[in-house]
């Protein structure tokens, strides 16, 4: 596995970021580290996008990608500024032939079995399950995992930290990407500390899912036959209470 991708599958967590300034790149960078994480994906849905990749491909700590990149011409810009690994939001083939070509990964998006056969005859291992709750969550996720037991899944799309345990108890996901701990808002009204204990929650809710092994996804078990699985509330590395597992667990960093 790409050190990029190792590193993403290490944290399970990939924030989603879209960013309206370029010079809120670095502040961002150091907000994550704060809170237990060394990954970011930068959409391309802002003109300040590719900017940001470049200021954060600079910090070594940082492990930084590009998102939303929709045609092979923008995936090739943003490797050159220094984007480690690419997502779409959907699956084409040009862009996953020019990651192929200069050794980038790239985690193309689906939502039906029909693009998980293509991903899967490009030689795609990891795919973004896209838009996740609005296809139907956990139980689509489910039910496109079944056939496909050798692909990994980084579900993203309406996914929040009361939902993310669900997810990352799944075995086929390899990270559960979000907005949520990076908000717009908070990035444009410089509220770093805030991120950084956004992240921290998250970041205690992966470690402990981690330490605390799921049974909602045994063999054989249908998804929704009902999990007994308590999660609690426990203080996160930034002193705020996240939901967790019943019991802690470590910290997580990219």
């Amino acid at each position: 596995m790409n050190g990029a991708a190792a590193a993403i599958a290490a944290a399970r967590l990939l924030p989603v970021v879209v960013i309206d300034d370029p010079r809120a790149a670095a502040p961002l960078a150091a907000a994550l580290k704060r809170g237990g994480l060394r990954c970011a994906e930068i959409t391309l849905r802002t003109a300040a996008a590719e900017e940001a990749i470049r200021v954060m491909a600079a910090d070594p700590d940082i492990v930084v990608g590009a998102g939303t990149v929709l045609n092979a011409q923008q995936a090739a810009r943003v490797i050159d500024a220094g984007a480690r690994y690419i997502v779409t939001p959907g699956l084409s083939l040009q862009v996953v032939q020019h990651c192929q070509a200069r050794s980038v990964p790239v985690f193309p998006g689906v939502a039906t079995a029909s693009e998980l056969m293509t991903a899967l005859d490009a030689g795609i291992e990891t795919v973004k399950f896209f838009p996740a709750e609005p296809l139907g969550g956990l139980a689509m996720l489910n039910s496109l995992a079944a056939p496909f037991r050798m692909m990994r899944f980084i579900p993203t799309g309406g996914i929040t930290a009361a939902k993310l345990p669900g997810y990352l108890c799944h075995p086929a996901v390899l990270a559960v990407g979000g907005s949520w701990m990076v908000p717009t808002s908070l990035i444009n009204a410089g509220n770093f500390d805030e991120i950084a204990r956004l992240t921290a929650d998250a970041v205690a809710i992966a470690d402990s899912t981690q330490e605390n092994p799921c049974t909602l996804f045994s063999p054989g078990r249908p998804l929704n036959a009902g999990s007994t699985r308590s999660f609690s509330a426990r203080r996160s590395p930034t002193g705020s209470v996240a939901a967790a597992a019943s019991r802690p667990g470590s910290s997580t960093a990219c």
